[in-house]
């Protein structure tokens, strides 16, 4: 059985969207994986509530109570071992990972940012893809390597940019397609159909035409 550790800090709308998935398609046999453990650095993150509900490890690492961003990602790390994970999934985890907790664990852990990387690295996406004026907005699923945002492209979702759009309005419709993504490419990666190889993520076609998610309304 392979595990999966989500890192939120909200209300990991994702990670409910993985749990749905994950027990719909009956990963725990069909695959076979588990979400092991909820973690956040929140204590009061909704998500972690939703964990407990449906009888999954939730914990939190209050990145408050630690006096710099080293000694939080040190406690953090011991707390994601303890579960040997096959996947480390954030989800809504707004905290930057340095080298030093990415590179033990590269290849094994997945973050979704809402644009179509390489574009709009960083904060208000939305904001800058509606100034840019682009037609076309989404999100991104890659691995995590220790440049911010800058990891290999797994999947990508697209969605219109409509005229009458404004952040809120282009934020709901992409949100909702990352719902549709990132369970996706969780599956994907722990069926190995997906790797990270020299920097790059190696599947095959049929595999990257599933990750390739466009809305209806194109």
């Amino acid at each position: 059985m392979k595990n999966i550790v989500i890192l939120i800090s909200g209300r990991g709308s994702n990670f409910e969207a993985i749990l749905e998935a994950s027990r719909a398609e009956q990963w725990e046999s069909a695959v076979p994986a588990r979400i092991a453990a909820v973690i956040s650095n929140r204590p009061l993150a909704k998500g972690l509530e939703t964990a407990r509900r449906e009888g999954i490890d939730a914990i939190a690492v209050d990145h408050t109570l630690y006096p710099d961003r080293e000694s939080f990602e040190e406690e953090l790390g011991r707390v994601v071992d303890r579960y040997n994970p096959d996947l480390i999934v954030l989800a809504g985890f707004m905290r930057i990972l340095t080298e030093k907790f990415v590179k033990p664990r590269e290849g094994r852990i997945l973050n979704i940012h809402p644009a179509l990387l390489p574009l709009f690295k960083g904060l208000n996406t939305h904001e800058r893809a509606l100034e840019a004026g682009v037609r076309v907005h989404g999100s991104t699923v890659h691995f995590v390597s220790a440049a911010l945002d800058g990891g290999a492209i797994i999947g990508q979702a697209v969605v219109p940019v409509l005229p009458s759009d404004t952040p809120d309005t282009l934020a709901a419709r992409g949100l909702k397609l990352e719902h549709v993504i990132y369970p996706k490419v969780c599956r994907a990666v722990l069926e190995d159909r997906v790797k990270l190889v020299d920097g790059k993520a190696v599947m095959d076609d049929e595999t990257a035409r599933s990750l390739a998610v466009f809305s209806n309304e194109l």
